[in-house]
């Protein structure tokens, strides 16, 4: 079918009516104006059908599966082979100290270890370590940042690098530090402090296990989130601030309605990637505490750790494994769907 030849007769036939006809012009014109858009949408239906559609190809037969396969199977490999020796581990009785008795006991490890004394207080200490680091990194992290970002001194920069600073230092040797030279009840800086208003030295580790983790961990966290805002600060439209400035807004308003709205997203990042790594701390608790006095200041990174090389059962402590596998996705799970709900709406 000749879509053109078509549109043309339509075209010469109105023209010749509008000659020949007792008809208004105006009608005839409005007759000759609908026959040009109806030849214009079939030029445009024919433009559509002349386009070649592209041909679907298979995933199989692209070259980049064949070059990513081998990285990916690798990956799978290197995940897959311990989480299954995990769960094997977990459904047998494996005792170091009984090396023969390997039967199979199912779901036994796991009622064991959800029963066991040290659970419920290494899960409470597990829920409050991570929410009070999340509370004092972010509160303080904010404030740090924003104060950074406002004032203007010699020699900020030094102050920027300073702060970030203990990130950089290894979970054991910052707990070192913090032990023998802060919180040591003889030689600790708080003790010479104590010392000089006449009061009693305070043993941190012993009378306030799990305050002494948090404020180890917050500060070995801290500079994290004062990294990420800091940056993020950078960001920030100088013109929306100085707009504000200008219509009377003070410092308090503008940090309330301008700054805090714009960390929005760098706040659920830094969320999100502690909450992940806090769910496993284990080095501070072992170097200062040990998860004393008693279970005092013990989570269930270091209660497994505690099954397994210290009672040598093997299988309880996998089963462990993997019920801290579980609650580290259901959290992780629950941290992605907020955050990208939160992302989705600001955008």
């Amino acid at each position: 079918m000749d879509f053109n030849a078509d549109a043309g007769c339509l075209i010469e036939r109105v023209i010749r009516t509008f000659f020949a006809s007792r008809l208004a012009p105006t009608v005839v014109l409005r007759r000759l104006f609908l026959m040009g858009s109806f030849t214009m949408n079939i030029s445009t239906a024919k433009a559509h059908m002349d386009i070649p559609q592209p041909v679907r190809k298979s995933r199989l037969a692209n070259p980049g599966w064949f070059l990513v396969s081998p990285s990916v199977a690798l990956l799978l490999l290197w995940m897959i082979v311990p989480l299954g020796m995990t769960v094997y581990f977990s459904m047998i009785r494996y005792n170091l100290l009984n090396p023969g008795e390997n039967e199979f006991v199912g779901l036994e490890n796991f009622t064991y270890f959800l029963t066991d004394s040290g659970f419920m207080p290494g899960a409470t200490n597990t829920l409050l370590l991570v929410g009070s680091v999340l509370l004092i990194s972010v509160v303080l992290g904010v404030l740090i940042s924003a104060l950074l970002e406002a004032s203007d001194f010699l020699g900020r920069g030094v102050v920027r690098v300073m702060l970030i600073s203990p990130f950089f230092i290894m979970p054991t040797v910052g707990a070192l530090i913090w032990k023998n030279l802060i919180f040591h009840p003889v030689s600790g800086i708080l003790a010479y402090v104590w010392k000089l208003f006449g009061a009693q030295p305070v043993d941190w580790l012993a009378h306030y296990p799990l305050l002494s983790i948090i404020i180890i961990v917050s500060w070995q966290w801290l500079p994290f989130a004062i990294l990420i805002l800091m940056t993020a600060m950078q960001s920030l439209d100088q013109e929306q601030k100085e707009a504000a400035r200008l219509d009377g807004a003070g410092p308090i308003a503008i940090f309330w309605h301008l700054t805090l709205p714009h960390l929005a997203r760098p706040i659920a990042v830094v969320v999100m990637i502690e909450t992940i790594f806090l769910l496993s701390v284990f080095a501070e608790i072992f170097t200062t505490t040990n998860g004393g006095p008693g279970y005092a200041s013990t989570n269930l990174a270091y209660l497994i750790y505690n099954q397994a090389l210290v009672q040598f059962d093997v299988g309880m402590a996998s089963a462990g494994g993997l019920i801290a596998v579980v609650i580290a996705n259901i959290a992780a799970i629950v941290l992605v769907r907020m955050i990208g709900k939160n992302l989705t709406d600001k955008a």
